[in-house]
């Protein structure tokens, strides 16, 4: 199984998609992530879940999530309001590390091993420079080595 066979369209965003947005998409879409794409569709990053609600949650929850426990429950509901007027910009660094992008002709392994070592719970499936044809997330590939 190569993985043009094993990529599926996934939703992508751009630098300038905003936080509320790109969180909508992680839940509405239950993603470990999402992949940045530049103004051709070609991958830039890919931005965890996990990076979207550092942004979200208050700095000073994130330092001690004991805290956390001292705000009552409809105040945090709306911690969400922080993010209002940030883009995913905000939430990278200013200098990307390479992408977790394998070639339409990568194997099972060769997919895995680029997970691992980008320690990304997704990939995008995209030639050198060009638009990507789609995504594989590590359940979907967890999923099909086991059924094998």
């Amino acid at each position: 199984m190569r993985a043009r066979d094993l990529a599926v369209p996934l939703p992508t965003i751009t630098l300038a998609t905003s936080v509320l947005e790109a969180a909508r998409l992680l839940a509405g879409h239950n993603l470990p992530g999402l992949i940045v794409v530049d103004e051709r569709g070609c991958p830039i990053t890919v931005l965890p879940g996990t990076q979207v609600l550092r942004l979200v949650i208050p700095g000073y929850c994130r330092e001690d999530p004991t805290l956390a426990r001292m705000i009552d429950e409809p105040s945090a509901d709306v911690f969400l309001r922080g993010a209002e007027g940030r883009t995913v910009a905000d939430l990278l660094p200013p200098e990307h590390p390479e992408p977790p992008v394998v070639d339409p002709q990568a194997t099972a392994l060769e997919i895995a091993a680029v997970m691992a070592q980008k320690r990304s719970p997704l990939v995008a499936v995209a030639a050198p420079r060009a638009p990507m044809i789609g995504g594989i997330t590590l359940d979907a590939l967890l999923d099909r080595m086991l059924a094998g």
